[in-house]
């Protein structure tokens, strides 16, 4: 969280975390496509060679106010190779809320355990708070051999995290996910404020 004080503002963070190609870019994609342009920065994408997100996706979305300041909710993926682990990190630092985008691929297990275990240990050694909005969302459901939801909650040992299903490159689930990350957001913040 940073207040611009002269502008009245309130900068939430929020930052989509999972393995590469689980769809982290493409909701950010549906969210900037699907939002009024009035309400929404531009969409900045660095790309590799490989056509692969490099560090991060902005967007911001203007909402109501809170303590009289005008929140602006800002958008970021982390690049999902493993390669890019410092990238990572940086990316997480002063996070206020993070989407973790799983792959229900059930060939892809030990991708988004290792991206889980990962986004975990960077959380802890960047020292973010245990309380952080932390929502799941398990992307690609209408794949054939999608994993169960049980079997993905076992999988990545979620406990208690709200979870939401999606299909990203449809748009479907993409907006209950942010909103519900949004809420989670606004609440600790509100919290914090009082």
């Amino acid at each position: 969280m940073f207040i611009n004080w002269q502008l009245r503002e309130l900068n939430l963070k929020v930052v989509y975390y999972g393995p590469a190609l689980s769809g982290k870019t493409t909701n950010l994609e549906q969210i900037h496509s699907h939002t009024n342009p009035k309400q929404r920065g531009e969409l900045v994408s660095l790309k590799t060679r490989e056509d692969r997100t490099l560090y991060f996706d902005f967007l911001q979305l203007e909402l109501g106010k809170i303590s009289g300041l005008s929140p602006k909710i800002h958008l970021y993926t982390v690049p999902g190779q493993s390669y890019y682990e410092a990238s990572r990190k940086l990316v997480l630092r002063g996070a206020d809320g993070v989407v973790f985008v799983a792959d229900s691929n059930r060939n892809r297990v030990n991708e988004n355990l290792e991206s889980w275990e990962n986004m975990k240990a960077h959380l802890i050694s960047l020292n973010i708070p245990s309380d952080l909005p932390l929502i799941v969302q398990l992307n690609k459901r209408d794949l054939p051999n999608a994993m169960s939801i049980p079997e993905l909650r076992q999988n990545l040992g979620l406990n208690g995290n709200p979870v939401f299903e999606s299909i990203a490159v449809q748009g479907k689930g993409v907006f209950n996910t942010l909103k519900a990350i949004i809420n989670g957001v606004v609440m600790r913040v509100q919290r914090e404020m009082a």
